[in-house]
């Protein structure tokens, strides 16, 4: 009986020393999860008043995460000390830094990117922009691919549009009249980006719901339709009404006569504004962005807040100008072609 107490004793004893052993462990990682968020706190402090050296003193203070990690104290540190030491002009101390966190944590995106960063500086400015330009091109490309959709679209429909309301207007049937004068009245006076939004979000209170694409070539077509209507009324007024008389003396309809005398010679007079309006809706697809439509403008400032490189505007630039270069050059050469034999 004695000797089973004593080996109870001595069981209970090293069951005491064992719950006190992991008590200790656990007082300890409290302690140093403690230490860590209170180093985090003093080195954002000396940061934020322009005490760099004492930040990065703090920072460095932070322990590397045991076997079941951290709250991310570490990362934040390390990541803190890499920018701060790139700051300042040492890329080497940077690149220690961002390799901490990689060896510690091998799949962080933050750590990978600073270094694909690093590695990008230290390359020549002509293959950084080769890098740039076969990085960014395929988004800006089928961006740029939907913006030539909305273009090309709206340049079709936009004249049919524009000619039905222009008709109307110039007619003396008092209802067409004042239908198309309320379009024109309506659409030019009132912001496309409003219209856009009145398509896409204010149409589903009434139970219309549109997709981005089908809202924006409605709101494109008819806004440049009610814009190309003044334009191509405009040219039906400028021929002479000596040519309408003829036409009628001849037995022509009204009809014929628009179809066959009147509008084949407007289209010539209207070519110059009617290009300035297409070349203006290159720039004005930019404005579906709004309604969640991936295009041009969108995909550059996507990747440009995701990168925060401004090679991606400048290349969004250059392919609008490239757009409005090559529509200037084709519309002058329709416009040559079509006043062929007025200059002879």
């Amino acid at each position: 009986m004695l000797s089973f107490r004593i080996k109870l004793g001595k069981s209970g004893a090293a069951a005491s020393l064992f719950l006190l052993f992991v008590l200790l462990l656990s007082v300890s990682a409290v302690c140093a999860s403690v230490d860590a968020d209170t180093l985090l706190k003093q080195g954002r402090d000396a940061l934020a008043a322009g005490q760099i050296d004492k930040a990065c003193s703090m920072f460095s203070q932070v322990p590397a995460p045991g076997p079941d990690g951290d709250d991310g104290q570490f990362v934040y540190s390390r990541m803190q000390l890499a920018r701060i030491s790139y700051s300042m002009k040492d890329p080497g101390k940077a690149r220690s830094y961002a390799e901490q966190v990689i060896s510690v944590y091998p799949g962080n995106v933050e750590a990978k990117n600073f270094l694909a960063s690093l590695d990008r500086e230290t390359k020549p400015e002509w293959r950084r922009a080769l890098d740039d330009c076969a990085r960014f091109m395929p988004n800006l490309f089928k961006g740029a691919t939907m913006t030539l959709v909305l273009v090309f679209f709206t340049m079709i429909v936009s004249p049919i549009g524009g000619l039905c309301i222009a008709l109307g207007r110039i007619t003396k049937v008092q209802p067409f009249c004042a239908i198309s004068w309320f379009i024109i009245w309506f659409f030019r006076g009132t912001p496309l980006l409003l219209q856009l939004f009145f398509i896409y979000y204010g149409l589903p209170a009434i139970g219309i719901t549109l997709s981005p694409l089908v809202s924006a070539l409605i709101g494109l077509g008819i806004n440049y339709s009610a814009y190309l209507a003044e334009i191509i009324r405009a040219g039906i007024e400028s021929i002479d009404d000596g040519q309408t008389e003829a036409a009628k003396a001849l037995g022509m309809t009204y009809a014929q006569t628009m179809r066959r005398v009147i509008i084949p010679q407007t289209y010539k007079r209207i070519i110059p504004p009617v290009a300035n309006e297409f070349i203006a809706l290159i720039k004005d697809t930019a404005l579906v962005s709004t309604i969640a439509m991936v295009e041009l403008m969108r995909a550059a400032d996507q990747m440009f807040n995701a990168y925060f490189n401004v090679t991606v505007l400048v290349m969004a630039a250059i392919i609008y100008l490239i757009f409005t270069t090559v529509f200037t050059f084709v519309f002058e050469k329709i416009e040559y072609r079509v006043g062929v034999y007025e200059r002879r």
